[in-house]
């Protein structure tokens, strides 16, 4: 039997939908070609902002058709060229159920309406329900009738949540969030910060390096707040900056295929000296972060719930850049907030040119229903949020260009993780920083960590030159 993933969202769904396929290959099942040829389909949904749900809806309209024709009810629509594949698997296989499931943020939020709205959905998977995909899988394979799942009052982290064959991977290590920013519908969806036992990580850290994985990508909504009782720790207790230096340690002792150590996303309250300082004197972590700063002005920041000031965010960053000098940051910048005055928007522009971002995550403000701010007064109207993002973007540009020129001419270590697409005979990597490197080598040096020199820039992906 086979499977197809839609995956929206953030790096917590990619490796959630990695876990469940996991639990499907396990179970003998492959995947399919294209959607419309699998026997379940699995829609993994984002719910922070709109456009992402809506974008869903229309997939699922799409995917009502499909059910349509697999199953030769009456007024399928089979002109339609996309629907050709379904059509041509009725011809060969003839009726064969076709489920559709669907998990993740936006189908917590709508647990209770979506599956009456879109009948097209079999099984709905909030974000404490995904313990039942063993039950989903023998019911396809059973050719069951749909049940409705009962979800646990508490989240389970998956055991693994390995990409087959990857060489970068993610290892979720805490889940939630506890700061209710008011735009924001992750406490909501994903419930209240838990974090993982440092032994389960630990065992899923042995299980990839047995596979020769590189890089791990160390995963939570607010991941530097993790905090978790260890009898080992200090004070029975693990935070952040123990729990890096316990795997980095770990790395070492039992001499691991895993070489780097990267984690998001990073809020910036958490981003404590003692972080720092581990960070400064580690062999294994990272020195790109995220860190989202959202927005410039003192006061939006306030009314955001964001719990730090401009001052302080700029601070945390002379701090970082002090104790790393070769540190690259990469941030969110929301603009058209409720009540965002020309001069508190100026404030962004003066903030990004005060600290020069190598990258960032630009959007304008999109009320989320549930949420705080969707009910403040004066929001923005659409085509001023659209002309102040325009800014944003643009200024961005130029500082993304600016500080990658800088780079230049710079030997440092890449990862080659991929063929380029652009030309066979090139091999993409990233750096410690996680830009994008493209250098002529041979493919069997995919998945090694090799020296490169930056020599020229195309687009936002550097050009190098391997040196031995």
């Amino acid at each position: 039997m086979t499977y197809f993933f839609e995956t929206y969202g953030c790096e917590m769904n990619i490796a959630e939908s990695a876990a469940v396929e996991n639990l499907f290959i396990s179970r003998g099942w492959s995947k399919a070609e294209k959607p419309e040829l699998a026997d379940v389909v699995i829609i993994n949904t984002c719910s922070v902002r709109g456009s992402a749900e809506n974008r869903i809806f229309g997939r699922l309209g799409y995917y009502s058709g499909v059910k349509k024709i697999r199953h030769k009810e009456p007024g399928a629509k089979t002109r339609f060229e996309e629907m050709q594949p379904a059509v041509k698997y009725v011809e060969e296989h003839g009726v064969v159920p076709f489920y559709v499931v669907l998990m993740g943020c936006m189908a917590e939020r709508l647990l209770d309406s979506v599956k009456k709205d879109y009948p097209v959905i079999d099984f709905v998977v909030g974000t404490f329900g995904k313990y039942k995909f063993g039950d989903i899988i023998t019911a396809i394979e059973n050719h069951d009738k749909p049940f409705d799942i009962k979800e646990e009052s508490e989240y389970t982290f998956p055991k693994i949540s390995y990409e087959q064959e990857a060489f970068s991977t993610f290892v979720p290590i805490m889940h939630g969030c506890n700061n209710f920013c008011t735009y924001c519908i992750v406490p909501y969806v994903r419930g209240r910060e838990v974090s993982r036992p440092a032994e389960q990580i630990l065992a899923e850290i042995d299980y990839l390096s047995g596979r020769g994985v590189k890089e791990i990508t160390l995963l939570g909504q607010n991941v530097n707040a993790y905090r978790c009782k260890d009898e080992t720790a200090e004070g029975g207790e693990l935070n952040f900056p123990k729990l890096l230096k316990k795997i980095s340690r770990h790395l070492d002792e039992t001499s691991s295929s895993i070489k780097w150590i990267r984690f998001e996303s990073s809020n910036p309250n958490d981003f404590s000296d003692e972080l720092i300082e581990m960070i400064a004197h580690d062999k294994h972590v990272c020195h790109g972060f995220h860190i989202a700063a959202q927005h410039g002005n003192s006061e939006i920041l306030r009314r955001m719930n964001r719990k730090n000031t401009r001052e302080e965010f700029i601070e945390l960053v002379k701090k970082l850049r002090k104790a790393i000098p070769d540190v690259e940051l990469i941030t969110d910048l929301m603009v058209g907030f409720p009540g965002e005055t020309e001069e508190q928007f100026e404030d962004i522009l003066s903030f990004m040119e005060e600290i020069k971002f190598e990258s960032a995550f630009m959007y304008y403000y999109n009320p989320r229903e549930g949420t705080p701010a969707a009910k403040y007064p004066d929001q923005i109207p659409v085509e001023v949020k659209k002309a102040r993002l325009q800014k944003v973007i643009d200024l961005q540009l130029k500082h993304t260009g600016q500080v990658m020129k800088s780079r230049l001419g710079k030997t440092i270590e890449v990862l080659a993780d991929i063929v380029s697409r652009d030309d066979e005979t090139e091999l993409l990597g990233k750096t410690e920083q996680n830009e994008r490197v493209a250098f002529k080598a041979d493919k069997k040096l995919i998945g090694t960590f090799v020296t490169v020199r930056l020599e020229s820039l195309s687009g936002n992906t550097f050009k190098g030159i391997m040196v031995e």
